[in-house]
């Protein structure tokens, strides 16, 4: 920076305090305006009003000059804001056509587009591709939340000349969004591992922890990698599939790159299809309970049902939970759906024996909730089913999201009542302290385990441990997926209290568990009356 420019903004200070013709004539007429009507004052003070009639022309006169003085402000007041307006717009206007990202000096998407679009006629003359690396930086909002959006534009300005240093020499790079970078460079398609070696290295430089001024963060980062051929031909196509890989490569694990498949493309639009589906379909009440008896393995006697969630497709038929439930949970749909499901299996088996209970899973997502106890009990109010014939079952993995939550949850529903399971254990990080601190009535073994006891003996190890830990802190143990006789009297000699699976049926709906309680007389009395009228009025 020379002299010159360092001292413009002060010499432009100066030149704005310079004294105008209008602002002389203003200070002129309230100076007059001042000093007639303080004759005016001091002159009746002191003779009484009779001495201010020579001056009152004088003041008529003053007070008209400020009148003028004001009328001719407004105007100027009103032309110097629609000279600032227009030099806002016209400064807003050269930043939006600027090709270049003020914070990074990277091209903005715009430029990306038609640069590109330039990149990609030239390689194809020269029978060459381009290869579109989109970059998107793992988990950044974390660090904009805990060292301040500054940080994160300084983090931002370094990562992308760290980007640069890694890109060949011709090549084109773009800031796309707040943390998404997206680059641009020819290579010779019968050669595809010169871009593989460039994301290997971004990936590898970018895992580097950056020293921005004596703070040292650590950042990641996904790339998803498409290239031009003949169905990508545009720059647009480009970032749509290369920003399809990169979402790819973060659900594998993040901090890693994903060449794009057009079975991406298909997968990303079946999901958006069922997605939307299934936004109709939980108000439709096409998401239905099954029940999947519990039995108890010592005596054979049915003590009651684990609700499991199905989708009766009117076109499609049953979709199965293992597609629907994680697009429910990454949608913030669950919560919904499980009130849906909650209802129908209330009202379902509140007229059943007494004796029964029903088993309820709770995601992740909802132990974030810390009103869920209260819209539970609110549920069983509303549909009568008491609350000491409910067990709420919670993942080991979703109960350490929030330990405190947790517990809190967990507390609040005993209190009114309702049984707590541990399910899924020992798939997670829970230890005996955690089991001792929290309230629960029940261990469930995950049915991944059972299943395969017979053959893997560290399964049946990890099986008969459970059972321990369960017998030493006096919480019964159901083990889920029995599938034969041999498996249950392994599970009964093991010390599991209960069981569930294929042996016992398939999960059920409403209806035809209910003939099954009324073959083995296990609905309720008044139940069973109206049910016996039913049939005889058919």
């Amino acid at each position: 920076m020379d002299e010159s420019t360092a001292y413009e903004p002060a010499r432009n200070g100066r030149r704005g305090t310079r004294a105008t013709p209008i602002s002389l004539v203003t200070m002129a007429a309230v100076a007059l305006c001042v000093v007639v009507l303080g004759a005016v004052i001091v002159g009746v003070v002191r003779n009484g009003p009779a001495a201010a009639e020579p001056l009152v022309w004088p003041l008529i006169a003053a007070l008209l000059l400020n009148l003028a003085v004001m009328v001719a402000g407004r105007r100027r007041h009103r032309n110097v804001t629609r000279q600032l307006r227009l030099q806002l717009d016209s400064t807003e206007g050269a930043r939006r056509l600027s090709p270049k990202d003020p914070l990074t000096g990277f091209l903005n998407r715009r430029a990306l587009v038609e640069e590109g679009t330039t990149m990609l006629q030239e390689a194809a003359q020269r029978q060459l591709a381009v290869a579109m690396l989109m970059i998107d930086l793992d988990r950044f909002k974390t660090i904009n939340d805990l060292h301040g959006h500054g940080t994160g534009d300084v983090l931002l300005a370094r990562v992308a000349a760290e980007i640069s240093n890694e890109l060949p020499p011709v090549s084109l790079a773009a800031r796309v969004g707040g943390d998404e970078f997206a680059c641009l460079f020819v290579f010779n398609p019968a050669d595809p591992n010169t871009v593989q070696r460039v994301a290997e290295r971004l990936v590898s430089r970018l895992t580097r922890p950056l020293d921005l001024g004596g703070t040292s963060l650590h950042v990641s980062a996904s790339i998803g990698i498409a290239h031009s051929d003949q169905e990508r031909t545009t720059v647009e196509a480009l970032i749509r599939a290369s920003d399809i890989a990169m979402y790819a490569a973060k659900e594998a694990g993040r901090n890693r790159f994903s060449w794009f498949d057009p079975d991406m493309a298909r997968a990303l639009h079946a999901r958006h299809e069922l997605e939307t589906a299934l936004r109709a379909a939980i108000p439709a009440g096409q998401i239905v309970p099954h029940f999947e008896q519990q039995m108890d393995l010592n005596t054979g006697q049915l003590l009651g049902f684990e609700v499991l969630a199905r989708w009766n497709h009117p076109l499609h038929g049953q979709i199965s939970p293992d597609r629907f439930i994680p697009i429910a949970e990454q949608t913030g749909m669950i919560a919904d759906l499980s009130q849906t499901l909650m209802r129908q299996a209330f009202l379902a088996a509140r007229d059943w024996d007494p004796a029964l209970t029903i088993s309820i899973n709770v995601s992740a997502v909802q132990l974030r909730d810390a009103w869920l106890p209260q819209k539970i009990i609110k549920l069983l109010l509303e549909t009568g089913f008491p609350a000491h014939r409910l067990e709420i079952e919670i993942t080991e993995r979703a109960l350490f999201e929030n330990l405190a939550l947790a517990q809190s949850i967990i507390g609040s529903l005993k209190n009114q009542g309702i049984s707590v399971a541990l399910d899924d254990f020992g798939t997670g990080y829970s230890s005996l302290g955690h089991l001792r601190a929290m309230p629960f009535d029940r261990i469930k073994i995950e049915r991944s385990f059972v299943q395969v006891i017979a053959e893997d003996q560290d399964s049946a190890a990890l099986v008969g441990a459970v059972a321990s830990v369960g017998a030493s802190l006096n919480l019964p143990v159901t083990a889920e997926g029995i599938e034969d006789l041999a498996t249950e009297a392994r599970m009964r000699a093991l010390g599991c209290a209960r069981g569930q699976g294929y042996l016992y049926g398939r999960p059920a709906d409403a209806a035809n568990t209910r003939r099954l309680l009324a073959e083995r007389r296990l609905l309720g009395a008044g139940s069973a009356a109206s049910d016996a009228e039913r049939r005889l009025a058919g």
